[in-house]
């Protein structure tokens, strides 16, 4: 019996995660805020799931010497070393739709907490006081909503907030004006937004360009009556300068979810009244936990079995169309070949796909072509995540083209290649009838017509008699079988190819026998098992 692949849950999720998951894997529990619990239970995992407080940084990917995949329970992954893992060749995937409407309900209940001092007047009668005028607020009906930042969430809350009367606004130069206009959304600079809005919210991811973004300078630039809320990202808000135009009066109010620094359970922002604070609640909902828990589980399936992850952020090809599904093992099949045949890294490799199948999107056919292309190149593991960086360390240049015209076969994938001395080498392969059958149909300039499998034999030579019955005649002295066998030529007399299929590997000293007693300008083997 085989051994099951260890999935780590390094952090509490939802029991939806593991029925998610199935009986498909051995589920190991750690405590990931630990680090030496961390490091130690990491060693041997295939899979690892995690929150918010456990970091998965290079010490700990360089420590996983199985690990092939990071599963972030959520959005965020300021905790993940992505560059890492993809030096490594672990995928990274995320949740990033699952709390998207939870995130959004908060930044509103926010936006009105602030409006009608709804956090203080209820302490403030818990504690005995009833104090009515104190806590007066304000309507949010014909008031000027600023999202800075128009994306999933930024839009969930434009929708919810337009419900209340509210005018909105937006910065985001991602969003082009004609999308936003659709949305009954006007977008301005930041600077304009800052000036005309009553209340901001900020829903932007954290980068260089946006620590700091509502800062000092922008805080001069706002009403006095502005609230601002940032159930974003810490640190996009600065709270130094926040706290400052709070006490100066240059800011009515701030909703606070996240913070620069996390936990926070002592900032200068705290003191204020005007400031409702929550420790991180955006997407602490039983409903985002289960999507989120669900959603990373299917994709750890999917990554442990060697397929294509639409939510893995270090991967190129996004969704893959079910017709293109098909065609990625052909692609690295045909990259696998195409290495042997070449015998050496080419400076530039072409994949080109025509047919049908192009009406879909098939970047993921050149990442496909580019694992296999490296697979028998370099010591390390070889994945959809590293390939590309395989190829740029190398200084190779990889294009894709594509065409919808393919008069021959319905689909045809092609890797090509430039070597370095100029020479350029070329494998074709289709699927064939409904069971998808993969075929090499072309070897540079030669059509032949040749089920792939798993041991194969590719000898050019100039074409003559007996040729086929000498290679018959050596493999069959080492007990090597012939499954299939096609020999194509581009005149009589001339340079001939013979391409064959055995049922088992060709030994290098066969294969050199065969090359020196029939002459052969070039004789290479695949073992596609390896």
């Amino acid at each position: 019996m085989s051994q099951k692949p260890v999935v780590l849950i390094a952090e509490e999720l939802s029991p939806a995660t593991v029925d998610a998951l199935g009986p498909d894997f051995e589920i190991r529990h750690c405590n990931g805020a630990d680090r030496a619990e961390l490091l130690s239970a990491i060693t041997d995992v295939d899979a690892i799931l995690i929150r918010s407080a456990t970091k998965v940084d290079a010490e700990a990917i360089a420590g996983a010497r199985k690990l092939r995949v990071v599963a972030r329970a959520g959005v965020g992954l300021d905790n993940v070393d992505v560059a890492a893992a993809t030096k490594a060749g672990v995928m990274v995937v995320n949740a990033p739709t699952s709390n998207i409407v939870t995130a959004a309900e908060l930044a509103c209940g926010l936006i009105v907490a602030t409006a009608r001092n709804i956090a203080p007047a209820n302490a403030a009668l818990k504690a005995g006081e009833w104090k009515r005028n104190k806590y007066t607020g304000v309507e949010l009906s014909e008031k000027t909503l600023g999202v800075v930042g128009l994306g999933r969430i930024g839009v969930l809350v434009a929708q919810r907030m337009a419900a209340f009367g509210m005018k909105i606004v937006a910065y985001d130069p991602y969003v082009q004006p004609v999308r936003a206009a659709q949305m009954g959304v006007k977008l301005l600079t930041l600077d304009e937004l800052l000036e005309a809005s009553d209340f901001i919210t900020v829903h932007l991811p954290k980068t260089p360009e946006t620590l700091g973004l509502i800062g000092d300078e922008a805080l001069h630039k706002v009403k006095p009556s502005v609230r601002i809320v940032n159930a974003a990202r810490g640190g996009i808000v600065d709270e130094e300068a926040l706290a400052s135009a709070l006490k100066e009066g240059r800011v009515a109010g701030a909703g606070l979810d996240v913070y620069a620094k996390e936990p926070c359970t002592d900032s200068p922002l705290f003191q204020f009244d005007n400031v409702v604070a929550t420790p991180h609640l955006g997407a602490s909902t039983d409903e985002a936990q289960e999507k989120a828990g669900i959603a990373v589980a299917k994709s750890v399936r999917l990554a442990l079995a060697g397929e294509l992850v639409p939510d893995a952020v270090n991967v190129q090809g996004g969704v893959i169309a079910e017709d293109v599904k098909p065609g990625l093992p052909l692609a690295e099949k045909l990259g696998r070949i195409f290495t042997a045949l070449a015998g050496e890294v080419a400076a530039r490799l072409d994949v080109e796909v025509c047919g049908e199948i192009t009406q879909h999107d098939v970047k993921i056919l050149e990442l496909s072509a580019l694992k296999g292309v490296f697979e028998d190149v370099v010591a390390e593991t070889v994945s959809y995540v590293n390939a590309p960086l395989f190829a740029q360390e190398r200084g190779v240049e990889v294009r894709l083209t594509t065409s919808s015209e393919s008069p021959n076969h319905r689909n045809l994938v092609t890797v090509r290649g430039t070597l370095a001395d100029g020479s350029e080498v070329s494998v074709s392969g289709t699927l064939a009838g409904p069971k998808h059958l993969q075929k090499i149909v072309a070897v540079g300039e030669y059509d032949v017509d040749l089920a792939l499998a798993d041991h194969m034999a590719f000898l050019g030579y100039g074409d003559r008699p007996g040729v086929v019955g000498t290679i018959g005649r050596i493999l069959g002295e080492v007990d090597v079988n012939i499954a299939g066998m096609q020999v194509a030529r581009a005149a009589a007399g001339g340079q001939a190819l013979v391409a064959l299929t055995v049922d088992s590997t060709i030994p290098a000293g066969v294969l050199a026998d065969i090359a020196d007693e029939i002459g052969a300008t070039s004789a290479r083997a695949v073992n596609l098992t390896d």
